[in-house]
């Protein structure tokens, strides 16, 4: 993206404070981290930032607390991993945004860091207030954006705190991300394919509506499906549906007749009577009263490996079932695997994006390949929309 001011490799950082806003979004399991992807990325700016002698304050929020203090969505857990891997002297902040941040943060000595708790305890983030943005200012002299996973989001900590900082940069993880994005939508070949997967229609309605217009096929999978099976007077027994979805998906499926774009919906799944229960075949006419569809069928995937067969770029956007339990787990494996293939032997152009995408790969165990694997979920499918996203306009 032009005009985005990038963090200097040459930037005199010594004795500076430096703020820089992570993606340390983890999914946690009794407070220990499922998967540490996001983690172990940040730590190469972090060791250099030491090795350079700045005074590191970090920001990152965990999952949605709404506001609201809690100890299931506490950063502790990654502060306690951090500081085993950063060879320096840690902190972790769990006070109110105000003076004593300040004065904390006022303390620090050259290439020490302090981790602030979860942003999103306070409702002020989410809310992008200016007060707020100014009292997380306060606190640095540097700003650097380095979660582009965030970057879709016009909240304090990526978007206002921008006006209270003097120097102001994109880090490393934020260029690398716009940079193999980039690449990739400018030199997609036809015909191109996207998998979306997810729960919600409606915050992926953009995205899809926007996609239809310069895509071949569209494969929708995950609880989403659901949606779109029931427009097609399937039954879906107590599976995942998203109330008054009904006129959103009838405009998709118009939109993609209209622009002939091949629309794809499982044609069968694997059921089961609970989450942790062994998985059934069903055609999607017959799944039963109290069945929950939890993955895509043998057939679907099937259609779905066609699919990628016959595509020269692929972009997927989240997982085909609760990957959770291996039982749910085949058809995000075999979807992974077939692109993981063909992007080896048929340079097929692979772009992979989302949290839960990239768990469902590191828990898969299976060796794959991709073009360009992106932890950012929301930001990827509206980077790739087109969109300008507020967290890198401020950056501009």
């Amino acid at each position: 993206m032009l005009g985005i001011k990038y963090f200097p490799h040459n930037l005199n950082v010594k004795n500076k404070r430096v703020i820089v806003r992570v993606d340390l979004n983890v999914p946690l399991k009794d407070k220990k981290i499922q998967d540490s992807t996001k983690v172990e990325q940040v730590l190469p700016f972090l060791h250099d930032l030491i090795k350079r002698k700045a005074k590191v304050i970090l920001i990152s929020h965990l999952g949605r607390p709404k506001g609201m203090r809690d100890s299931a969505l506490s950063l502790l857990p990654i502060y306690k991993y951090l500081k085993k891997k950063l060879n320096t002297n840690m902190y972790f902040y769990t006070g109110e945004i105000n003076d004593e941040l300040k004065t904390k943060s006022s303390y620090l000595k050259e290439s020490e860091i302090l981790l602030m708790e979860n942003i999103r305890f306070f409702k002020e983030e989410t809310e992008n207030d200016e007060e707020f943005s100014k009292k997380l200012g306060e606190i640095g002299e540097i700003y650097v954006n380095d979660a582009f996973s965030c970057s879709h989001r016009k909240q304090s900590s990526i978007y206002s705190i921008t006006k209270f900082v003097e120097e102001i940069y994109a880090g490393p993880l934020l260029r690398k991300e716009i940079t193999a994005i980039d690449a990739i939508v400018k030199n997609k070949k036809d015909p191109v394919t996207c998998i979306i997967g997810g729960s919600k229609v409606s915050t992926k309605i953009g995205v899809i509506s926007s996609l239809i217009k310069s895509t071949d096929n569209i494969v929708i999978i995950g609880a989403m499906a659901n949606n779109f099976l029931l427009h097609k007077k399937n039954k879906i027994g107590k599976s995942l549906k998203e109330d008054n979805s009904e006129d959103m998906v009838r405009r998709i499926l118009e939109k993609a007749e209209k622009n002939k774009c091949k629309f794809t919906i499982p044609e069968d799944c694997l059921v089961s009577k609970n989450f942790q229960g062994e998985a059934v075949v069903r055609d999607v006419k017959s799944v039963e009263i109290d069945d929950i569809i939890l993955d895509i069928g043998p057939k679907t995937i099937k259609i779905i490996e066609n699919i990628i067969d016959n595509s020269k770029t692929v972009m997927w956007n989240g997982p085909a079932g609760y990957f959770e339990n291996k039982n749910f787990a085949l058809g995000t494996n075999a979807i992974a695997q077939r692109i993981s293939k063909n992007t080896k032997n048929k340079s097929l152009i692979s772009v992979l994006g989302g949290g839960d995408t990239v768990s469902a790969i590191n828990n898969s165990g299976l060796e794959l390949s991709f073009t360009h694997l992106s932890t950012a979920g929301g930001a990827f499918l509206q980077y790739l929309e087109g969109k300008d996203l507020p967290g890198l306009s401020v950056l501009k």
